[in-house]
């Protein structure tokens, strides 16, 4: 018969860190995003799913410290907001300094999947789908 003290044991006992490492860093650049940035609250997914890659494509390429296109005006607007974004990164997340450019992809997509997850295909907002809006 076990003690109720030993019992009391197990149930105090808590996971501190996700199963995959780069969970909890996502989940931090997560937070910041949707705290922070008004970007991703565009009316429809489609203006949605351009933004997401768009801005998180040229964050992830100015912290890996690769060329930029800046070619068309959508691609500076996308630009500035990455500009910001990497900025913040590195003073916020200094983690994320010493990462490999590997390293960064992998947390870019994976903060990329993340963001469309819950901006446009798990958002229960009906607006994004509406045909006619």
């Amino acid at each position: 018969m076990k003690s109720a003290s030993a019992s009391a044991a197990v149930v105090k006992q808590k996971v501190e860190a996700p199963v995959h490492p780069m969970d909890a860093q996502i989940d931090e650049l997560t937070d910041f995003i949707m705290k922070n940035c008004l970007w991703q609250f565009h009316s429809r997914s489609w203006d949605r799913e351009r933004q997401n890659a768009e801005i998180l494509k040229k964050t992830k390429e100015l912290l890996c410290s690769e060329p930029v296109d800046l070619s068309t005006p959508h691609d500076r607007v996308y630009w500035v907001d990455a500009v910001c974004m990497a900025e913040d990164f590195r003073a916020h997340y200094p983690w994320i300094n010493g990462l490999s450019k590997d390293e960064i992809a992998s947390v870019m997509q994976g903060l990329k999947d993340r963001i469309d997850y819950l901006t446009i295909t798990g958002s229960l907002n009906e607006e994004l789908t509406d045909k006619h809006y």
